[in-house]
């Protein structure tokens, strides 16, 4: 728990930051899923607009933020929204209780060496970024507030409707 607090108050000193990125090509990604480990890579969802998560169970605001990805997903994966959130937690089974517990509708990956979060630069937890149909990565997002909801949800629809 110690090593985590540090990156909490660098969350709340800092705030959330929504930095764009020139358009570049969203580091690849091979990761089992839960609960069937059935895999999920990113190459495969070209055409698609790609929610991309990163959290662990011990982080409050990455629980917080199942509930607003479940409602993203319902609302726009038939438009073709694919959220994917990748857990960094080294222990399965605590991704496991905590899935078995939320039950969420969107996919649910396994980072536990950390490879990916670092391709994608991870810089704090939760840290979402949007992948355009193309596999370009438009945008960046750390942390989860209620305040910003509207501007990640805006920033989904901007991408649907390209």
């Amino acid at each position: 728990m110690s090593t985590r607090l540090p990156l909490l108050l660098v969350l709340l000193l800092c705030g959330f930051t929504s930095p764009t990125f020139g358009a570049e090509p969203a580091p690849d990604f091979t990761l089992p899923t839960f609960p069937d480990d059935a895999g999920i890579s990113l190459h495969d969802l070209k055409g698609r607009v790609v929610y991309l998560d990163f959290w662990a169970t011990w982080c409050p605001p990455c629980r917080k933020s199942f509930p607003w990805m479940d409602e993203m997903h319902a609302r726009y994966k038939d438009e073709g929204l694919t959220i994917i959130a990748v857990s960094v937690d080294k222990k399965r089974e605590l991704i496991e209780e905590f899935i078995n517990q939320r039950q969420p509708a969107f996919t649910v990956a396994h980072d536990p060496s950390g490879e990916i979060a670092k391709a994608y630069r991870l810089r704090g937890m939760p840290s979402s970024y949007l992948i355009d149909r193309n596999g370009l990565l438009v945008k960046t997002h750390l942390g989860f507030r209620d305040k910003d909801k509207a501007t990640m949800e805006a920033a989904i629809q901007a991408l649907l409707k390209k």
